[in-house]
């Protein structure tokens, strides 16, 4: 048995290539990799040699040869192409170790020039790999180190690869050939004319790893599956382990992705409550069990059968609490062992745990998006994700009344969850917690007074409340139902013709008005 070794990435190689030679396998490599494995003892044949023709150009031509994509092609099976061996002294290669030019990490570095592009485009690399796996029932391909073990434990055992184990290689090698290709024409199709890049290149290929099949879709006649990036940031909902529960829907990922993308906007201890894509309780506080039982108040009633998410530890308290209600899915970064105790009674509730990614003072916003895709008929809307961070000093007071230190403290918390409501969005909070939530609403003004009616369902009282609205008030109309029901400090972002008007309405009704300076619209 014969193999070839080309790698850019040296992890693990030495070791593999001398337990191949262990087992008897002759050992034909290329430049840096031929020169590591030889200066650690090993009898290894240089790909020059075994061609008979040098590298060229650099090394831009060194395995494009009939001697390597011969002996990585033929079919065992056929005497026609056994024969064509024999007569130009051709040897198989029946295992080819290839990984590919660091590409992608080249044009992730600041400042990558195009030139500096080009020379990592691998060549003669996916060529060797994409006949290797088009001949795949005679060749084994392996194109990244976590699958040497693997592959040594079955040649230990059984002297060979079965043809399992090979067609695996093989999808596998054309799948990390594809994600290769696909992230070459997303760079090159991002280049302006000038020189810059676009955030939306000419052509975009989406690169998606199938996570698991779900329970179903949105409705249970529909099929679903999740699915995470090529290159996932740490924090994210697909980085996610399940530690018990049934099988996850649609649904429960899409509310459950709503959830915790809310709570991460807080540093201090939070939770979210989610039902049908929007927060219908969010708070505060100094733990678990107070910021759940806060965000709960909010709502009782949509919280039956919600999605619970926490950026803080969850304890054997807030385990306790939670575990009175019926809930579809709970995230945290951790729970304790007592906790877990608590909900192994809950054998349908699905547990999920998020670890925190280290590093910073704000370690939840490396899980955030960058890019939002929609999909619409045959094709796709794509944005840059509204990751907008509103600061103090962003704010600017257009009431003659300013706001206290507490009603500041208050709009800034109204606003942030106002981003994670549906579009049109009136939220009313106090004190580090929701007090009414309207969503989704055709009419600013409906969505007004549905977060008051919901107010009263809780017997919550909204007086000295804090309201956001995600977009500007059209009409003095949505001050007034908002100020009605108890607000005394709004914010906005401003923009709409009548803004003076409405303005103007605050200082008459003797509220505090600040203007954002930007909407958070979320369909």
């Amino acid at each position: 048995m014969n193999v070839l070794i080309s790698v850019s990435d040296k992890t693990g190689i030495l070791e593999f290539a001398q337990a191949l030679h262990a087992l008897g396998i002759k050992l034909l490599s290329t430049g840096g990799t031929a020169k590591l494995l030889a200066d650690a003892g090993l009898p290894v044949t240089e790909v020059a040699d075994h061609t008979g023709f040098p590298e060229m150009l650099d090394g831009r031509v060194k395995t494009l040869h009939p001697k390597v994509h011969g002996g990585l092609l033929a079919r065992r099976d056929l005497p026609e192409h056994m024969a064509a061996l024999k007569a130009h002294d051709i040897a198989t290669i029946d295992l080819l170790v290839v990984n590919l030019y660091p590409f992608e990490a080249t044009v992730a570095k600041p400042g990558c020039s195009l030139e500096d592009a080009i020379e990592n485009i691998d060549i003669g690399g996916p060529a060797m790999v994409r006949s290797a796996a088009k001949n795949w029932k005679d060749v084994g391909v392996l194109t990244d180190a976590s699958q040497y073990p693997g592959v040594l434990a079955e040649l230990k055992a059984d002297g060979k690869l079965t043809d399992t184990t090979k067609f695996a290689l093989s999808v596998a090698a054309f799948n990390r050939i594809s994600q290769y290709d696909g992230a070459i024409s997303d760079y090159l199709s991002s280049i302006q004319p000038d020189g810059s890049h676009s955030q939306f290149p000419a052509q975009t290929n989406g690169r998606f790893i199938k996570l698991q099949d779900l329970r179903y879709g949105e409705n249970s006649h529909q099929g679903a599956a999740l699915y995470r990036d090529l290159y996932p940031a740490p924090g994210s909902l697909v980085m996610s382990r399940q530690l018990q529960g049934k099988e996850l829907s649609y649904n429960n990922i899409a509310d459950a992705d709503a959830a915790w993308e809310c709570v991460k906007s807080f540093n201090e201890p939070a939770c979210v409550i989610v039902k049908h894509a929007n927060p219908c309780g969010v708070a505060v506080a100094s733990d678990a069990l107070e910021a759940y039982s806060k965000a709960f108040k909010t709502d009782p009633t949509s919280a039956f059968g919600g999605i619970i998410a926490l950026n803080c530890p969850l304890d054997e308290r807030a385990a306790r609490e939670i575990s009175k209600q019926f809930v579809e899915v709970l995230m945290a970064p951790s729970f304790t062992p007592e906790a877990l105790e608590v909900f192994k009674t809950k054998v349908n509730l699905r547990i999920l745990q998020i670890d925190l990614p280290p590093g910073g003072d704000t370690p939840w916003k490396q899980g955030r998006n960058a890019i939002d895709i929609k999909r619409v008929g045959s094709g796709l809307l794509m944005q840059t994700a509204d990751n907008h961070e509103l600061a103090p000093a962003d704010l600017k007071v257009v009431s003659k009344l300013h706001p206290t230190p507490a009603q500041l403290q208050d709009l800034l918390f109204a606003w942030k969850v106002a981003k994670y409501v549906k579009s049109n969005a009136i939220v009313f909070c106090k004190d580090g917690m929701t007090m009414g939530v309207g969503a989704g609403q055709m009419s600013r003004l409906d969505s007004a007074r549905i977060a008051s009616i919901k107010a009263g369902h809780a017997h919550l009282s909204l007086t000295g409340t804090a309201v956001a609205s995600d977009a500007f008030f059209p009409f003095r109309d949505g001050l007034d139902v908002v100020v009605d029901a108890g607000a005394s400090s709004v914010i906005q972002p401003g923009g709409s013709m009548r803004d003076q008007e409405v303005i103007d309405a605050a200082d008459e009704r003797g509220v505090v008005m600040v203007l954002s300076g930007v909407r958070h619209f979320r369909h």
